[in-house]
């Protein structure tokens, strides 16, 4: 019974050490990345440490995840044709001998093994806060900065979390508040919106399948309906299925702004004054821009 309750105290101590341990690391960490970034000289090495004392620690798993990205990476400056690069604006614009703009954009490449790491470490703290969605979109997020134009792991990596999530969606958290349905959706649809503004054949097809899945989970999201509609508006080029989309949101709800105002749009493609009059007064009364709806209502009137 004796050695029974000092095993029990030598337990609680190594436990109570292993703790403090954890916080010094912790607090060392914080100190070292506010003076020399995420992948600074002697972070690994107190990372290392502090996963010694705490291997389950969920800030020391992001800090390793942090860590091997950041120095997987490599940033340049490149010219490239087009307006845009991947979303993003140019960095600066220059002209040539011929007086024609050349745009130049800043070029991220990684290092597959660093990132192999990365990824090691996001992975292995998800098996341990399984229900923990900032993990989630940590990686979701590395993997599209990683695959630039094809992001197909991240679309793979967005779809099981999809799964996962309307197979049991209670107890999910982000940074220590519940996650509902609502919330679920809005970040879902901030991904669709990034593959959107990749503006690739392939990011547009993930733009695409990933509406095409929630909308597998919620059928009536006006939402997603929508993005499917901009898919074949702007990807595909096909204003006949892209309409049938906007009418669907329209039908669930006739006060839609975006779906009316791409109706519209389709509209005077397609130079039918009969569909721009159906839909104008949705914009004059639904439009947060005043001048838009004054000049919705001119226009309808001229019609």
């Amino acid at each position: 019974m004796i050695v029974t309750c000092v095993c029990s105290f030598l337990c609680i101590s190594v436990s109570a050490q292993d703790k403090e341990a954890s916080e010094r690391y912790s607090k060392k960490y914080d100190q070292l990345v506010s003076v020399l970034g995420p992948a600074g000289v002697g972070i690994e090495t107190v990372l290392d440490k502090w996963e010694a004392s705490d291997p389950k620690n969920r800030k020391m798993l992001t800090a390793r995840f942090n860590y091997y990205f950041t120095k997987s990476k490599t940033s340049s400056v490149v010219a490239k044709p087009g307006k845009k690069y991947l979303g993003n604006e140019p960095l600066f614009t220059l002209k040539d001998s011929t007086g024609n703009d050349i745009r130049y954009f800043e070029d991220v490449t990684y290092d597959d093994s660093l990132f192999s790491i990365a990824l090691k470490n996001i992975d292995k703290a998800i098996s341990v806060f399984r229900k923990d969605i900032g993990l989630r979109f940590n990686k979701a997020a590395a993997l599209v900065a990683y695959e630039k134009e094809s992001p197909d792991m991240a679309l793979v990596s967005l779809e099981g979390l999809v799964d996962e999530f309307y197979a049991s969606s209670d107890g999910w958290t982000f940074d220590g508040e519940i996650v509902d349905n609502e919330i679920f959706e809005g970040a879902i649809q901030e991904y669709c919106y990034t593959f959107f503004n990749i503006g690739t054949e392939s990011s547009y097809n993930a733009f695409n399948a990933l509406a095409e899945k929630m909308l597998t989970k919620n059928p009536a999201s006006t939402m997603f309906l929508s993005d499917v509609g901009s898919y074949w508006l702007v990807a595909r080029q096909n204003p006949k299925k892209a309409l049938k989309y906007y009418r669907k949101v329209l039908k669930i709800n006739p006060k839609d702004y975006t779906a009316a105002k791409n109706c519209i749009l389709i509209a005077r493609r397609q130079k039918s004054t009969g569909l721009e009059k159906k839909y104008l007064p949705v914009i004059i009364e639904v439009s947060p821009d005043e001048q838009e709806r004054m000049s919705a209502k001119a226009r309808l009137e001229q019609l």
